[in-house]
């Protein structure tokens, strides 16, 4: 095994080293370079420990993660092979410079059967496959998150962006893959409002009058509706779901509690209770103005002023009933009977009291399976209480990265490149002449589409994205994202479409089937991108306005992501042109978009999905 520091010491050791034409071995002799000599070893070396110190260069890469397979990739590998050794422990040489000690380890090849070796494994990779051999690729098969059931049941009063954070959770969790779905009390309600007007010609159960808490007729219909709209949810669940929103005010305690008993009725369901808190008047009125901007059938008729001020108190009826979500409401009750603590859980109910003596409604057991979460000015603060696991850790993730403020997300392809022109995947070549015409008009587009307002770029690590932003003003400072580079083609890398077809028909009727989900050999799938792209993801959540100058596969998956009504079948087809911005304004409840095209014509990349009328086996 391989004993040696880690890898970032290592190279911060080596910037402090002689040139390597000039390094001095213990003995104070001048040591030339391995690369840029001979190799005078025999072809057959004998066994001898030999504990000449190996000189660590930059160009070395240790292999932390595969210790057997020793120092690879560099130019240095010749002085490695002929070694006879092991790297060890790092020592300083009489010159003062770090070096790695070798030990003897295993009998290696010499510089020249490596050579042999790696010029043979070079040439086959170079020749053609064998006729035989018509696919290379896989599709990669979906995660399995069957065993997941989660109730995910939102708390808090009107106006503090409850349902808005339900769709963002929904659209995050989906582009994940997981089977997520909202389940609106208020929509149930008003659907049953429309029943009941149809079939008696009365006036249904109103949002206005839902508000009310005190008349106890009011109180036992929201009751019911809210338990009719949990039992759905764990239905849905039972039938294959994964995550249910449960999309209510659910303000009280009682309420709670009926929720935590209902749920642990069901094996394996996990309940995770997510509070949504705002004490700011400028969030909650512009969240008041919203409500009353879209058309909501319960204040049909009504101007906006009059919706505002029936929203506005009947916030205030909330307010005077609501109960806040503490420790100590999950820390268990007295041991009484399960009938005396119907009978308290029923009269709580019935008067709710923010002061109540009584916090806990639900056994210990019960309250032992519930973890909670408070969101504070969503994303201003998160409170956390029993979140153990991988999903509800990303769950909680990702929302301590959101923010209400406005921004804007711009997705640009890089201007078209010399591939591009020649209908070749991959690869990392530069611009074309049209290309670097759009690089040269990009700054004046990007002016007109975010004006005067701050902006960051974003590119990937491959030289057509970055020389697509060297022209763009220094006031915009600019990143590289190696999780931005685009989808690795394998060993398709650098071939045309058409090129596929005829070596690997196989393959390039596989991915026409499921281009989602089918990955190149030794690259990547759009399954992939996703994954990688998961941290980009988070951070674009916590920024403001971003440029993100990206490829046509990555881009396909941002937009899908802010979108988030569009299938992963239909993630690769969507149409990312070339010399395009598109604007991405995320809104309380999706996103809104803007094309900026400019008058620069540049080849088309664009495949549409085929028509299969065939199942391929």
């Amino acid at each position: 095994m391989i004993n040696c520091p880690p890898l970032s010491e290592m190279m911060s050791r080596v910037e402090h080293e002689e040139p390597r034409e000039k390094r001095k071995d213990t003995q104070g002799r001048e040591s030339p370079d391995p690369s840029t000599t001979s190799d005078r070893t025999p072809s057959n070396p004998p066994e001898t420990k030999d504990t000449t110190p190996l000189s660590l260069d930059k160009n070395l890469d240790v292999n932390l993660h595969a210790p057997e397979q020793g120092l690879h990739q560099t130019s240095s590998i010749a002085a490695a092979e002929r070694s006879n050794s092991r790297p060890g422990l790092p020592v300083r040489s009489a010159s003062g410079a770090e070096t790695i000690r070798a030990y003897p380890f295993y009998r290696a090849k010499s510089a020249a059967q490596f050579d042999e070796s790696r010029a043979a494994s070079q040439a086959s990779l170079s020749m053609p496959m064998p006729v035989s051999m018509t696919s290379i690729g896989r599709i990669v098969e979906k995660p399995d998150y069957s065993e997941v059931k989660l109730v995910l049941a939102l708390v808090g009063l009107p106006a503090r962006g409850k349902s808005s954070i339900a769709v963002k959770l929904l659209r995050y969790l989906t582009w994940l893959e997981y089977k997520v779905k909202i389940f609106n009390v208020g929509e149930l309600r008003r659907k049953k409002n429309l029943e009941e007007e149809e079939r008696q010609g009365i006036q249904g159960f109103s949002k206005r009058s839902s508000f009310d808490h005190v008349n106890p007729r009011t109180f036992h219909v929201a009751e019911k509706i809210a338990d009719e709209s949990l039992d759905n949810l764990i239905s849905w669940l039972k039938a294959g779901g994964n995550i249910g929103i449960h999309d209510a005010r659910n303000a009280t305690r009682a309420r709670r509690a009926r929720i935590a008993s209902r749920v642990f009725l069901e094996p394996n369901f996990k309940l995770v209770f997510l509070e949504s808190n705002c004490d700011d008047p400028a969030v909650i009125a512009a969240n008041i103005a919203l409500k009353a901007s879209v058309d909501d059938p319960d204040y049909s008729g009504l101007s906006h002023e009059e919706v505002v001020e029936e929203y506005t108190h009947g916030i205030k009826q909330c307010e005077a009933v609501y109960e806040t979500m503490e420790q100590a409401e999950w820390e268990g009750m007295p041991e009484e009977t399960e009938e005396e603590r119907l009978k308290l859980v029923g009269a709580a109910a019935e008067v709710p009291d923010p002061s109540n003596n009584r916090v806990s409604f639900v056994t210990k057991e019960i309250a032992n399976s519930v973890s909670y979460m408070k969101i504070t000015d969503t994303g201003g603060q998160l409170e956390m209480f029993r979140m153990g696991g991988d999903l509800l850790g990303r769950i909680a993730y990702y929302l301590m990265n959101l923010h209400l403020e406005p921004r804007s997300i711009f997705l640009s392809r890089h201007g078209e490149c010399l591939y591009n022109v020649e209908s070749r995947i991959g690869g990392d070549v530069g611009l074309s002449r049209i290309g670097e015409e759009y690089a040269q008009a990009l700054p004046a587009l990007i002016f007109d589409a975010v004006g005067d307002q701050p902006i960051k770029v974003w590119t990937s690590t491959l030289r057509r994205t970055i020389q697509t932003a060297r022209h763009l003003p220094p006031a915009y400072p600019q990143q590289t994202w190696k999780s931005l580079d685009e989808i690795d083609a394998g060993v398709c890398d650098g071939m045309t479409y058409k090129e596929i077809e005829e070596s690997y028909p196989g393959d390039f009727a596989h991915r026409d089937r499921d281009k989602f989900n089918y990955r190149y050999s030794g690259g990547e799938s759009y399954r992939d991108i996703v994954v990688r792209l998961e941290r980009v993801i988070l951070q674009l959540e916590r920024e403001k306005n971003i440029l993100v100058i990206g490829h046509q596969a990555v881009l396909r998956c941002l937009y899908a992501y802010f979108h988030g009504n569009i299938s992963h079948d239909d993630v690769p087809y969507i149409d990312i042109p070339l010399h395009t911005i598109i604007k991405l304004t995320p809104t309380a409840y999706g996103c809104d978009e803007e094309r900026y095209r400019a008058p620069i014509e540049a080849s088309s990349t664009h495949r549409p999905k085929p028509k299969l009328d065939v199942e391929f086996s």
